[in-house]
């Protein structure tokens, strides 16, 4: 009985934290924002936009099939970029599973080019805390320098938001100075509320980017969640001054997909957002076409 009176305690912190902010945009808002950010895509279809989308890539390879001459190959590529395009400024980070970080971290060559994992019982998040923690430490202590985890959807649907907060603070104290992404899910989540109330919680509990979705569930990234997301982001920034990233990742498959997100985030959080400290996309096709566009030329780079 009094467990259950703490966690009701609990829970009102929190919603006190998410009262503090305004209410998501109403449908014909985010349908407003998409739409303008879509009429754009054609004027920023330029290989000085591709340059600068280029080197907001998170390259990602979450296959089962995966394993460690892949992953290797994928870093030489990378290794290659700087020789062969000097001008070109390289991928933001190599994403892989935490058993790959290692073999990234030891073989990549190139400067400003991060290690990053997906953690904490990806892409579900459905596993003990404890097996999260475990697992972040272990993807940091083998050489991840940015750590991408997935919020609790369940918990966070069933209103145990302090289970959820925790973790995240938990996991983000692990990482210290190393970016922590908190992938929301926002398939899952569904209503703009929900992306909304998830992401000022994992902002409020210590994420230093918000992120779509883990791509495993469908919907993944959609520009009406994108948008929702740098609002939030947007009057978290105006309250504290703290800039938080956001990245786009899930289903994303040409190079107009890309600038669409590009184009939200210009629109809603400014051009200070539009560089790899505070913008990435995940993909594991995007890399090639956006070489395409930046060379004139099909690449097969990747």
């Amino acid at each position: 009985m009094n467990e259950h009176h703490y966690h009701g305690e609990e829970e009102s912190k929190y919603e006190y934290v998410l009262k503090e902010y305004s209410s998501a945009p109403s449908a014909e808002e985010i349908k407003e924002a998409v739409k303008r950010a879509s009429e754009k895509v054609e004027k920023n279809r330029t290989s000085e936009i591709a340059k600068e989308l280029f080197n907001c890539v998170d390259l990602t390879t979450l296959k089962c099939t995966d394993n460690a001459e892949s992953v290797l190959q994928l870093t030489e590529k990378v290794n290659a970029l700087d020789e062969k395009y000097p001008d070109l400024k390289n991928v933001a980070a190599i994403c892989v599973y935490p058993n790959f970080a290692e073999i990234v971290s030891e073989s990549l060559e190139v400067e400003n080019v991060q290690v990053a994992c997906v953690s904490g019982g990806f892409p579900s998040s459905q596993t003990f805390s404890e097996v999260k923690i475990a697992e972040t430490a272990l993807a940091l202590q083998a050489g991840a320098t940015e750590i991408d985890i997935v919020l609790s959807v369940g918990k966070f649907l069933d209103g145990d938001y302090e289970s959820v907060c925790d973790e995240i603070q938990e996991l983000k104290e692990l990482c210290g100075e190393k970016s922590l992404k908190v992938i929301l899910e926002t398939g899952a989540l569904a209503t703009a509320e929900n992306i909304k109330k998830a992401a000022i919680l994992s902002i409020y509990s210590g994420a230093d980017f918000i992120k779509t979705s883990t791509g495993k569930e469908s919907p993944a990234a959609t520009p009406e969640a994108a948008y929702v997301m740098c609002k939030t982001i947007k009057e978290y920034y105006e309250k504290t001054g703290r800039k938080i990233g956001f990245k786009a990742a899930g289903g994303i498959n040409s190079v107009d997909e890309a600038l669409l997100y590009y184009n939200i985030v210009e629109d809603t959080l400014g051009k200070d957002w539009l560089n790899n400290k505070l913008f990435r996309i995940g993909t594991s096709r995007l890399a090639n076409m956006l070489l395409s566009t930046i060379t004139g030329e099909e690449n097969r780079d990747f």
